[in-house]
């Protein structure tokens, strides 16, 4: 699709002047140039144009509020003076991926006053010999060079921050639930107390029972015993019998 048409229907009924993001990726310039941008686009702080075939940016119309620029994929080469004419305060500018060779081209980005994040990768000047320090001193105002500063920190990812926002609200809103979890957890362990003592209570009056079975056989095994020696002691009075009689007649022949 020509970037003409393209930018027609991303404008979606609205004027050029209402337009404060413009995404044209993988569209094509017929002739390496930018097409369909006007001075009308004053509002636009963020323009991406990857992938569009552009060659030079002398055609880059006047974009006084554009802050972010995406221009990786092309096949530039120079007059990188033009946006510090045209977008004055960009703090963003992405030319990875281009045809980018010498430091004097990245030495037109001096004006840009505001640039705090400059993307080179995948550009044949990053092969030079201490590439990163010598654009750090070409550009003194940019702070992240290919996502990283001086030392090596990362750069910090705004997007990525929003995402950690949202998982903040998240465990916030899951707070609530899980106080209700908790609640529900003790009265489970109450219920199941209360029915552990109802076994506790069972199982001891059922061990009663069994305790007064056990101490009515013991009484009747206890008056057994009892029968069995008051027979005995019959039986031991029924066999001193006959020698109380001998004794009785020894008498009588006295």
């Amino acid at each position: 699709m020509e970037m003409k048409k393209r930018i027609s229907l991303e404008l979606r009924n609205r004027t050029p002047v209402e337009v404060a993001e413009l995404v044209v990726d993988n569209c094509r310039s017929s002739d390496g140039e930018v097409e369909g941008l006007t001075d009308d686009f004053k509002e636009l702080e963020f323009l991406s144009m990857v992938n569009v075939g552009l060659t030079s940016l002398a055609k880059l119309p006047s974009l006084p509020k554009l802050r972010k620029l995406e221009l990786s994929d092309n096949n530039i080469s120079g007059g990188l003076e033009t946006l510090s004419e045209k977008c004055p305060n960009l703090t963003y500018l992405n030319l990875s991926g281009n045809k980018i060779k010498e430091l004097s081209t990245v030495e037109a980005l001096q004006n840009l006053k505001n640039l705090k994040s400059l993307d080179l990768f995948n550009c044949e000047i990053t092969t030079l010999e201490e590439y990163r320090e010598s654009i750090f001193e070409l550009l003194p105002q940019v702070t992240y060079l290919d996502g990283f500063d001086q030392e090596d920190n990362e750069a910090p990812d705004s997007e990525a921050d929003g995402d950690d926002e949202d998982d903040d609200d998240d465990d916030e809103e899951g707070a609530g639930p899980t106080g209700d979890c908790e609640d529900d957890d003790e009265d489970d362990d109450d219920d199941e107390g209360s029915e552990g003592g109802d076994e506790v209570g069972l199982s001891y009056l059922m061990k009663e029972g069994i305790q007064d079975e056990e101490d009515d056989d013991d009484y009747v095994e206890e008056e057994e015993d009892e029968d069995e020696d008051g027979a005995a002691a019959h039986g031991e009075k029924r066999k001193r019998d006959p020698e109380d009689e001998g004794e009785d007649d020894d008498e009588d022949d006295d």
